[in-house]
C-alpha cells in the first residue's frame, strides 16, 4: 500500500512532467498523442534541495513561506515548483558509528544513546539501518521501521582496530542512494581515517551524488590539541556543510545530548524542489544557491550542488564495479580537501 504521502508526490513530479511536455509538443500533436493513448517522455529532473534555516543564535526559523526564499543553480534564478515546511517525506536514517581503538571507551555510551535516538526519531513512515566501522566497515542491521532488529545490531558493536572514515561514507551513502525519500549519514567518529581505502573526494562525491545529508557528531578522544586529530575533525566538518548536515562536538552529556540535537534539526527543515531552467552547459556539476533575501543573517545549510552524470556509466578506460566495496573508482576532483 502506498502511503497518502507518497501518492501525494508522485502526483507532484508526474503533473510537472505532463505540463512541460505539453508545453514541448504542438496542440495538434497533443490530440494525436492522446488519441493513440501514446506516452509522453521528457528529460527533465526536479532538483530537491532540503533547507534548514536557523538565527544568529542558532535557533531553528520557522514559519517562512515559498516567497521568502530564492533559489539558484549556477548563479541563474530558478522558481521554486514544490515548498513545503517541516516536510512529512519518509526519513532514511544510517546511523554509523566509529568503533577503533581510538574511541573504544566510548562505546558503552554510545550503544545507550543510540538506542534513544531510534525511539526518538522513527515515525510509522521512516526506516533506519546501523553501521559498525573500524579497520572493515560492517552493516549490521539493514535498513527496518523495528527498533528491536536496530538494538539488536546496536548490541553487537566492538572496540578495536582502525578507522575505515571515508569508506564508511562511501559505502554509507551508496546504500542510502538507493532508498526514496530524505537521506541522512548520521556518523559518530573523530574522523581520523587510518586504513588506505576511500579518501576525502571519494567520501564528498559519493554523499552528494546520492543526495545524503551527513550529520557528523564529533567524539575528541584527547581534548589536548597536541593529541587531537584536527584534520579528521576538519573532515567531518566540512563533509555537513557541504551536504546541508550539520557537526556537533560531543559535549559532557556525551552522544543522548547530540543525537537529539540531530533529531530536532530534522524536525525542522524546509522542502524546495524546482526543474533546473537555463542549465549551465559544459559542466557535470551544478552549484545551488538558496537565500532568504529579507533576512541576510540568517545561517542556511542545503546541499552545494548535485551532478548530471552517473558513475553507473564508466568513462572510457574507467572500470569499476559499484556492487563491490571498496570500490576501484577512478579518483574523484581534488576540492581542497583537509586530508
Amino acid at each position: 500500500m502506498i502511503p497518502s504521502f507518497g501518492r501525494q508526490w508522485s502526483g507532484f513530479i508526474l503533473t510537472g512532467y505532463v505540463l512541460i511536455a505539453l508545453m514541448a509538443v504542438a496542440p495538434g500533436q497533443v490530440a494525436d498523442l492522446i488519441a493513440q493513448n501514446a506516452p509522453l517522455h521528457v528529460d527533465v529532473k526536479l532538483v530537491n534541495v532540503f533547507v534548514s534555516v536557523t538565527d544568529q543564535k542558532g535557533a531553528p526559523v520557522g514559519g517562512l513561506t515559498r516567497d521568502d526564499f530564492s533559489i539558484a543553480e549556477d548563479d541563474r534564478a530558478q522558481r521554486i515548483a514544490i515548498f513545503e515546511r517541516e516536510s512529512d517525506m519518509p526519513l532514511n536514517v544510517t546511523l554509523a558509528i566509529d568503533t577503533s581503538s581510538s574511541v573504544a571507551k566510548d562505546l558503552p555510551d554510545e550503544q545507550r544513546a543510540a538506542r534513544g535516538f531510534v525511539q526518538a526519531v522513527l515515525r510509522p513512515q521512516d526506516q533506519i539501518s546501523l553501521m559498525g566501522f573500524a579497520t572493515t566497515v560492517e552493516e549490521l542491521t539493514r535498513f527496518t521501521k523495528r527498533p528491536d532488529e536496530i538494538a539488536r545490531g546496536i548490541a553487537r558493536l566492538q572496540g578495536g582496530g582502525g578507522t575505515a572514515f571515508y569508506d564508511a561514507i562511501v559505502l554509507g551513502s551508496e546504500r542510502l542512494g538507493r532508498q526514496k525519500g530524505r537521506k541522512v549519514l548520521v556518523v559518530v567518529s573523530d574522523g581520523d581515517d587510518t586504513v588506505k581505502g576511500s579518501n576525502y573526494d571519494q567520501a564528498l562525491e559519493a554523499a552528494l551524488r546520492n543526495e545524503i545529508m551527513i550529520y557528523s557528531l564529533i567524539d575528541v578522544p584527547i581534548e589536548a590539541s597536541a593529541g587531537r586529530d584536527l584534520r579528521g575533525e576538519h573532515a567531518l566538518i566540512t563533509l555537513a556543510e557541504e551536504t546541508g548536515g550539520k557537526s556537533f562536538y560531543l559535549d559532557a552529556e556525551g552522544l543522548k545530548n547530540s543525537l537529539m540535537k540531530v533529531s530536532e534539526d530534522l524536525r525542522t527543515q524546509y522542502f524546495l524542489a524546482y526543474y533546473p531552467h537555463n542549465q549551465k552547459a559544459g559542466t557535470n556539476f551544478h552549484h545551488i544557491q538558496v537565500t532568504v533575501p529579507k533576512a541576510p543573517s540568517y545561517n542556511i545549510r542545503y546541499r552545494t550542488g548535485y551532478y548530471t552524470d552517473s558513475l553507473d556509466s564508466p568513462q572510457p578506460g574507467a572500470e569499476w564495479d559499484p556492487n563491490v566495496f571498496p570500490a576501484q573508482r577512478p579518483s574523484a576532483p581534488t576540492t581542497g580537501s583537509p586530508r
